[in-house]
């Protein structure tokens, strides 16, 4: 059997290299043996392309972290459909306005809208293993690119600021949470087809959510007529799990009647717990309810006692019902 061909992926140029100047249709796509765009001499594998390796494969548990509200950043890339909040720059960015949005059109990972405003995605295809990377480079390309350019997915180019670098880590998000995409279009005349074609099929997914008040990062929704919380929380896992195991043994973790909790998910190193609601039960109706377990949580949390019996056996049905979804 004959060889196969090599992996071809794009290359990211770096700055002041030879062809840094050349538009993206005139980067080549090379293999990992072939001459590095860069004009170095070398091989692609050996040059850039080392760099550009090590930035795919480097896998952070908890991409998020340090920064203000890293359970809604978390919440934000994985379970709300539509949302915006404002970003706070610093650093050579400081001063300049850029919004954060859960999906912007054909899955862009940036956006400068033609009346200049500037946006990046969270919920992307692909990526590396750092989600908090691949953000960043995001906003870095929007904040250097002209009024009606929208950001490509690329593969990163090495090293590089993270989300932590660029935005204010101490300023709390204020999320908007959306009916729909229709902030895309805000301001925009020229609205090329292929945008609003996606706006609709976007608008036509969208889950009817509600940001909870009473605690921080949860998240009402309504899916197929019935209702549902997600909350995402920061505790470390393991004594988060025993403080529900204690709350479950006694019937204590419950958002009211005809709720159950039903099971949790781990996403970018936090723990997601998830409610089924009685039928017709508002977010409104679910604030007083939240805000009484959220006190019981935080006294099973502080309880440091062993697990009884009826709780150990509460903890390893949770465990089962917990699964990972990055």
């Amino acid at each position: 059997m004959g060889k196969k061909s090599a992996r071809r992926r794009p290359v990211p140029i770096p700055p002041g290299s030879p062809g840094r100047d050349a538009t993206s249709a005139d980067v080549p796509v090379v293999a990992g043996r072939e001459p590095c765009p860069c004009g170095s001499g070398r091989r692609y594998k050996a040059c850039h392309g080392r760099a550009a390796g090590v930035a795919a494969e480097a896998f952070v548990a908890r991409p998020f972290e340090g920064l203000a509200s890293e359970c809604d950043w978390v919440a934000l890339r994985e379970i709300v459909p539509a949302a915006t909040a404002e970003l706070r720059l610093t650093g050579e960015y400081a001063g300049r306005s850029a919004t954060l949005a859960t999906v912007l059109p054909l899955a862009w990972p940036g956006l400068v809208r033609q009346d200049g405003a500037v946006f990046v995605g969270l919920q992307v295809p692909g990526g590396s293993g750092d989600a908090s990377r691949d953000v960043a480079h995001a906003l870095e390309l929007a904040l250097q690119a002209e009024p009606g350019t929208p950001i490509a997915p690329s593969v990163l180019p090495g090293a590089g600021p993270r989300l932590q670098d660029l935005v204010q880590p101490d300023v709390a998000l204020d999320v908007q949470v959306r009916p729909g995409f229709d902030f895309w279009l805000d301001g925009v005349d020229d609205r090329s087809p292929e945008v609003v074609a996606s706006m609709e099929r976007a608008n036509e997914a969208v889950v009817p959510t509600v940001r909870m008040t009473s605690v921080e990062a949860a998240y009402w929704c309504e899916i197929r007529e019935r209702n549902h919380l997600r909350w995402v929380l920061p505790y470390d896992e393991e004594a988060l799990v025993d403080a529900l195991a204690r709350l479950h043994a006694t019937g204590a973790d419950s958002l009211g009647d005809g709720s159950r909790y039903v099971g949790a998910f781990r996403a970018h190193g936090l723990v997601v717990p998830v409610w089924d609601l009685a039928e017709g039960t508002s977010a409104e109706a679910l604030e007083e309810p939240l805000a009484a377990f959220s006190g019981r949580l935080d006294e099973a949390l502080a309880d440091r006692t062993p697990l009884d019996g009826k709780a150990r056996r509460a903890r390893d049905g949770l465990r089962s019902r917990q699964l990972t979804l990055r």
